[in-house]
């Protein structure tokens, strides 16, 4: 049986190998975190949302706001934290009281865990969900059904 959490990891697959780019969002030619939800959202629903202002490698640290927070709020379902699913939306905090600024796709689920993101230096890669990464986690979200 196929979802739409399913379809969400097969256009996320499509995009790995895709060279580390900040701000850019094209399969193959380049893309940062950002740039991969936003490519996977033009390949699942069409024309992307918002514009996106340009932005620095520490997004909102400075003057502490969660934009990216509150932009996945505005476009996507908070799932609730417990729940695990492929295709949902995952943001992370990557240090203790820092903004949120990491995003990355949900691909395995249990034991075999792993998810989909655009990592510096490494480019669209599929990582292992370990330990660390999980308690980065600080929010879920799934793609709205019907947009």
């Amino acid at each position: 049986m196929s979802g739409p959490g399913d379809e969400v990891v097969r256009a996320a697959r499509a995009w790995i190998g895709t060279p580390y780019r900040h701000q850019a969002s094209c399969r193959g030619a380049g893309a940062d975190c950002l740039g991969l939800v936003r490519g996977v959202w033009r390949e699942m629903r069409g024309a992307e949302p918002e514009a996106v202002p340009a932005y620095s490698f520490d997004w909102a640290e400075a003057c502490g706001q969660e934009r990216l927070w509150r932009a996945a709020l505005r476009h996507f379902v908070p799932v609730e934290a417990g729940a695990e699913a492929p295709g949902h939306l995952l943001l992370f905090r990557m240090r203790e009281g820092a903004v949120a600024k990491h995003l990355g796709f949900q691909a395995g689920c249990g034991e075999g865990a792993s998810f989909i993101h655009a990592y510096s230096g490494h480019g669209v890669v599929e990582s292992p969900l370990s330990a660390p990464w999980r308690r980065r986690i600080v929010a879920r979200f799934a793609f709205p059904q019907g947009v």
